[in-house]
């Protein structure tokens, strides 16, 4: 992607030392119940050595947005004043002050009341070119302001009809014409795009939502209908729902959970085209620099792992990469993976071997993970070995290590959890004629532990209620390929939370789908996937599913 994306916005964290929170709306234990609401820890604004780190990370990802950026490209970072004036130096060194383009500052009434200083009612957005001829429509109707008829002046109507008015310079004496539908480009103060408050039918739970119309403007006026657009903060999914219906190609990225959860329900439910959805990595690694030092080897956070669940380091010799452990008294061998990886059946194959082959051999191994293939739970299955096990490692330990300090001090409240598991069935294959109706049946869901979810304390209670009296209430998203080639998951059929075209439950995904294909005299592969309102995800593959089944 190299020199082929036209725009760039990102709204990156502020240094605020604030912890942001998505809200989940969730039934309550009982249909008859009130929905209760959840908040889930999204992510730390917070840099353990303040500015200097904050610039530390953002640092390298801008220098390799200006590799991303075309010649005609622009590029628009949104801060506040904690970074700002920081970042814009950065900004002038990387794509050189020749190229700044605009300082806009984007003005808003809700928020920010203070009665021991002037309130804080603005953001600023710095735009820059990448040294070409960047692209700019500003008579488009979503960049350009509602132009005012002077009233000095008298209207005219010209022969299609449009509405103009004339001006004469005293100087020159030259006429200059105004189409009053032309509308008038924007300063780059901008006072007529609101914040959004909390009542907003915009709104998807997410804490640092920005308008639409903010992104629609900067779309608009810097980008073509050709253009990639990309977003590297992606946040709740702004950017890629209005380029998506602006006719734009685009591409996101977010390192939590929450936001790419988000982000997908909010694509689906615009009917966005398909699109991809890829899991790279998690942010683990950045995070284990802020805790454990920008210097620290992967080696180390699996160190800091295996000494939370209570296994002791193997020695060097034969430890591979510091990711071995035992657990002495039950003959266990313990495998901290990096979390710069996910966890596959080819992971959980290895780890078989190296229980057999390491030390003379364990009774058991234990696989403690961040991040998980979506055929994990096939994958597992499909081994039927009561010698391993899979844990899940909580996704917030390292936010939890650095407020507590110390390993010793989070060693008795760290609970490794098991992974989340999807059960589906099939109800039958039909055949009608050229086509054929195949029924795919949601049996149950079992969460992760509670322990494991970046959630408030109060929250987890309730929490437990849903998952013993309602699992398949905290389904967010789920989706069927009817016929899986084991590589790539097209989706043929979805449901979600909040669709009520299947049914009249805004809370509650349907639990039974009826996907009508092409006739297929052979076999089918059925593959469902399923994402928590944690944005957890699971698979299940139904294999070998016969005609009349």
């Amino acid at each position: 992607m190299r020199g082929k994306v036209d725009l760039i916005y990102i709204d990156p964290p502020f240094d605020s030392k604030a912890d942001y929170r998505s809200k989940i709306t969730l039934p309550g234990g009982s249909v008859d119940q009130k929905p209760t609401v959840l908040e889930q820890f999204a992510y730390a604004d917070t840099w353990s050595e303040g500015t200097a780190s904050y610039l530390a990370m953002i640092v390298p990802r801008l220098i390799l947005m200006k590799e991303l950026l075309s010649t005609q490209g622009t590029i628009y970072v949104h801060l506040d004043w904690h970074v700002g004036p920081h970042v814009k130096i950065v900004l002038d060194e990387i794509f050189g002050r020749e190229n700044y383009i605009n300082e806009i500052i984007w003005c808003f009434s809700i928020g920010g009341k203070s009665s021991t200083r002037f309130a804080r009612k603005h953001n600023t957005i710095y735009s820059y070119s990448n040294g070409g001829t960047p692209i700019f429509n500003g008579k488009d109707p979503l960049v350009a302001k509602p132009r005012k008829p002077n009233s000095h002046m008298r209207a005219k109507v010209d022969s299609d009809g449009r509405e103009y008015q004339e001006k004469t310079d005293k100087k020159s004496g030259k006429v200059y014409t105004y189409y009053l539908d032309d509308g008038k480009i924007p300063e780059d103060y901008w006072t007529d795009i609101e914040q959004l408050n909390r009542e907003d039918a915009e709104r998807v739970g997410y804490g640092t939502q920005k308008p639409e119309r903010l992104l629609e403007r900067i779309i608009a006026a810097s980008s073509n209908p050709d253009s990639i657009v990309a977003d590297f903060f992606g946040g709740s999914g702004t950017t890629a729902a209005v380029a998506e219906r602006l006719g734009r190609k685009w591409i996101t990225s977010d390192i939590g959970k929450p936001s790419t959860m988000i982000t997908r329900k909010r694509l689906v439910d615009k009917s966005a085209k398909p699109f991809l959805f890829q899991a790279i990595g998690d942010y683990q690694i950045e995070q284990a620099k802020s805790v454990l030092g920008r210097k620290f080897k992967v080696g180390e956070l699996a160190q800091v792992v295996l000494r939370l669940f209570g296994a002791v380091p193997l020695p060097p010799e034969v430890n591979q990469g510091g990711a071995f452990g035992r657990i002495a008294e039950e003959k266990t061998l313990v495998i901290a993976t990096s979390p710069n990886a996910l966890v596959t059946g080819a992971t959980l194959r290895r780890a078989q071997t190296a229980r057999l082959s390491t030390m003379g051999g364990f009774d058991k191994v234990v696989v403690l993970g961040w991040n998980f293939s979506d055929s994990i739970g096939h994958d597992i299955e499909a081994l039927h070995d009561d010698r391993l096990e899979v844990l899940v490692i909580p996704p917030d330990l390292l936010d939890r290590l650095k407020k507590q300090g110390s390993v010793e001090k989070l060693a008795d409240e760290v609970k490794f959890s098991s992974l989340q598991y999807l059960q589906a069935a099939i109800g039958g294959r039909v055949k009608n004629g050229d086509s054929e109706t195949v029924t795919v049946n949601l049996e149950n869901y079992v969460l992760l532990s509670p322990d494991a979810i970046n959630l408030e304390d109060r929250s987890r209670d309730q929490l437990l209620d849903v998952m013993n009296n309602e699992p398949l209430a905290l389904l967010e998203y789920w989706a069927i390929d009817p016929d899986y080639d084991g590589q790539v998951f097209r989706s043929v059929w979805q449901d979600y939370r909040g669709n009520t075209g299947n049914d009249g439950d805004e809370f509650r995904v349907v639990t039974r789908a009826n996907v009508d294909v092409p006739f297929k005299p052979t076999p089918r592969t059925v593959c469902v996937r399923a994402v928590d309102v944690f944005g957890f995800e699971s698979e299940v593959i139904i294999e070998n599913i016969e005609v009349g089944a």
